[in-house]
């Protein structure tokens, strides 16, 4: 195999199958357009504390699309600051060409694909969480639904009765009603839910988008029955990708305020009445991302030497137990918290 080739990892898929090159090349520009929208709106940015644990303690990380990224010396925390507004972001997602290109060209293309290969087996890792736990879940709410296929796997499994898609963007919310499923087109902390009528919260990459992680966490703890789960994922702070190249990460993100780490989803939790169970970090494509920036000249071989040699060099036969490692040490970039409401 050549330097060049992509491979599959040991699960069978690659980013190209959920990422075409090809599409992604034209959502490049989507995606700009979005950033200069946002970045309009940079005057009116808001100073925030840390997200995590509230402090105001934090040091300049680095610059990407001259935003600062700022990291909290109490719990390391990295996270946009100063940043829009509530009502600012309310507008941008609105108004987001690239989630409605997400919607209409990259969603439908690479459906297939992720279904196989993400949302099948995510909803069988939840369920799977939920009996190794002990919970026997009657309502599901999943937070921030997207084009809806997680809801559509789960509700296959037939081990819920209930699962309603709280999905504020319009677009998409109207694709998951197109499915048939329930819907509230809303942010989760505006949604009208009894208290305590939730037995399982799930939230799959959304917590790095919003504005108040603190007031979504305590909104799911309203609407959750005490030993309920949060079952949340999320970029983590302290991901292979974020620590070698945040200017060049797809998951340093203008739209990502909130980059968490294991030590601080602890903290953000047991503020607001949970007890985080398990935190853990079973990415697949660190390696491949990382290699993608050696390859595309991103990174020089220079900078790194080491990485290049795993990465490039000896990708056929270091990759996939590179891969393993990160994952097994909590250094993925793709995060899982289980928390339970006390």
């Amino acid at each position: 195999m050549s330097k060049n080739a992509a491979k599959k990892n040991p699960d069978g898929f690659t980013e190209n199958d959920i990422r075409p090159d090809d599409i992604m090349k034209k959502q490049h520009a989507v995606m700009m357009a979005d950033i200069d929208y946002i970045l309009k709106s940079k005057a009116d940015f808001i100073q925030v504390n840390c997200p995590a644990c509230d402090q105001d303690n934090s040091d300049r990380a680095f610059q990407k699309y001259t935003l600062d990224y700022r990291q909290c010396k109490e719990c390391e925390t990295l996270y946009i600051n100063p940043r829009p507004t509530e009502d600012q972001l309310a507008d941008f997602y609105k108004n987001s060409q690239n989630y409605d290109f997400w919607n209409k060209h990259i969603f439908p293309a690479t459906e297939d694909a992720r279904r196989e290969n993400i949302f099948k087996p995510r909803a069988v890792k939840v369920q799977e969480i939920c009996d190794r736990l002990g919970l026997k879940p009657k309502k599901l709410v999943e937070v921030g639904a997207g084009f809806g296929t997680f809801c559509e796997e789960i509700l296959k499994l037939d081990f819920i009765e209930e699962v309603i898609a709280v999905e504020p963007t319009p677009s998409l919310s109207e694709t998951c009603r197109k499915k048939g499923l329930t819907v509230v087109e809303s942010p989760i902390e505006k949604a009208d839910f009894e208290p305590g009528s939730v037995d399982l919260i799930c939230s799959f990459e959304v917590l790095e988008h919003l504005f108040s992680p603190s007031d979504f966490i305590e909104k799911c703890g309203a609407i959750m029955k005490p030993g309920g789960l949060a079952i949340i994922t999320n970029p983590n702070g302290k991901g292979f990708d974020v620590v070698v190249s945040p200017e060049h990460s797809g998951t340093v993100d203008v739209e990502h305020l909130n980059y968490f780490h294991p030590g601080s989803m602890k903290v953000l939790f047991e503020r607001h009445g949970f007890e985080v169970l398990e935190v853990m970090t079973p990415g697949k494509l660190d390696a491949e991302l990382v290699r993608k920036m050696f390859l595309s000249g991103k990174i020089k071989q220079e900078e790194n030497p080491f990485l290049y040699q795993i990465l490039v060099e000896n990708w056929d036969q270091d990759g996939d137990a590179f891969q393993d490692f990160l994952a097994e040490n909590n250094l993925s970039s793709h995060m899982w918290t289980i928390a339970r409401k006390k």
